[in-house]
């Protein structure tokens, strides 16, 4: 029993407790918002907000009026003008290689000899065949021509004629024969001593002096590649074949093409369109095109990869604008323009062609005009703006007119706005 009222007892207590901190609390928060009341009256940060309207700091850029090249990109790689593998055409042992590897060599320049002395005895044999059958011959035709003279006396039968006659014609057959192998003898006298049939750049040697080489051998025993000039294979997509073919048709010469690195960031190569192939690859709804280059600095190099660039037309003082200051929404595409109020307002804007990070604006803008390159997400019509230059150093023009200093030095970053 006595347990029972000491429970009792604590549940009274802690009510009572609860309700007296209760009590407090809501004491508190009133005598705060009384406080708070008389804020504006004590000059706190809070009352700034209503004294005008807040001032947006952005970047921007003048619009302006220049060339806008138009251009095609595709990926593709580098190849070689022309790739030769030399191989030897005769049986025998490498005498002497007369080029070092990674040379630039002549076309006509000696490369490698293959002993010729094997070669050399099958010709002096071939050419002393042909001079004993050679002998023969004139004494058959000596014959011949006395037959003929004997038979028209009647000395002779007209069968033994027949057969003279047959004697010299294969005589004359085999001395023809004789010529051949002399020539072939030549020829493979020739085969030892290998040149280079083109002109360009020795790959790495495939064989050592005292090597045997045949003529089956599946390796050859040197690559030369021609570097100078050299050509790009690139693809583009089948829809822009047509402003090629256009743009090949106006233009009284070959379409220039530049070549980048593979981080598009560095111009290797300038050179020209040479031939467009001519079927489109039905599986990536692609076309190749192919484009030489004079690569008179060696700065290509074959399987390289490329970024290829097609220059197809100049549009004339068109309207340019930096990429991140075009915004998109309902309407369409727009910018913000600042006047000289420094004032935001919006323009709707035509987008044309596009250059990297620049952009042609066909109508909407004029040239000039500054517009907004970074902080628009804060921006709405009429806001008032401090601004500053794109690249983070200070407009004074703009900055001075909210008697403030232009930027501050801010930095500002430039995020392209996908088109």
């Amino acid at each position: 029993m006595r347990k029972t009222v000491l429970i009792v007892l604590a549940v009274v207590v802690a009510c009572a407790l609860l309700v007296a901190f209760t009590r407090s609390r809501s004491s508190a928060k009133a005598g705060d918002a009384a406080g708070n009341g008389n804020a504006p009256q004590q000059g706190g940060r809070g009352g700034r907000g209503g004294m005008g309207p807040q001032i947006v700091p952005v970047a921007v850029t003048p619009a302006t009026q220049q060339d806008m090249p138009v251009y095609l990109t595709g990926l593709g790689s580098v190849q070689a003008f022309y790739t030769v593998t030399l191989k030897s055409r005769v049986d025998g042992e490498v005498r002497q290689v007369y080029f070092k590897e990674g040379q630039d060599v002549k076309k006509g320049q000696l490369l490698v000899e293959i002993d010729p002395r094997p070669y050399e005895v099958a010709l002096e044999q071939a050419q002393a065949t042909l001079l004993k059958d050679q002998s023969q011959l004139t004494i058959a035709q000596r014959n011949y021509q006395r037959y003929q003279d004997l038979f028209k006396q009647g000395v002779v039968a007209r069968t033994d004629l027949d057969a003279q006659e047959s004697n010299f014609g294969a005589l004359n057959g085999q001395v023809k024969a004789d010529q051949a192998a002399v020539d072939n003898a030549k020829l493979n006298l020739t085969y030892c001593h290998i040149t280079a049939p083109i002109e360009g750049r020795v790959g790495l040697r495939q064989v050592d002096p005292g090597n045997m080489v045949h003529s089956s051998d599946a390796n050859g025993l040197l690559v030369i590649t021609q570097l100078k000039p050299i050509t790009a294979l690139f693809t583009i997509p089948e829809d822009s074949l047509p402003q090629v073919m256009q743009a090949e048709h106006k233009s009284k010469k070959p379409l220039e093409v530049d070549a980048f690195s593979r981080d598009n960031q560095t111009k290797l190569a300038t050179g020209s369109l040479t031939t467009v192939n001519n079927q489109i690859d039905p599986t990536t709804g692609t076309v190749r095109l192919k484009a030489v280059f004079d690569n008179t600095d060696g700065l290509l190099w074959p399987n390289q990869f490329v970024n290829a660039r097609l220059l197809l037309d100049v549009k004339k003082n068109a309207v340019v604008v930096p990429a991140a200051a075009i915004q998109r929404g309902t309407q369409g595409t727009f910018v913000f323009v600042v006047g000289q109020d420094s004032t935001a307002q919006i323009r709707q804007v035509k987008v044309g062609v596009n250059n990297g990070d620049l952009l042609a604006i066909d109508s909407g803008l004029n040239p000039g005009e500054q517009v907004v390159t970074d902080g628009q997400d804060k921006l709405q019509a009429g806001s008032k703006v401090q601004t500053h230059a794109m690249n983070g150093g200070p407009n004074g023009g703009q900055g001075d007119q909210q008697g403030q200093p232009g930027g501050r030095g801010q930095h500002t970053s430039r995020v392209p706005v996908g088109m």
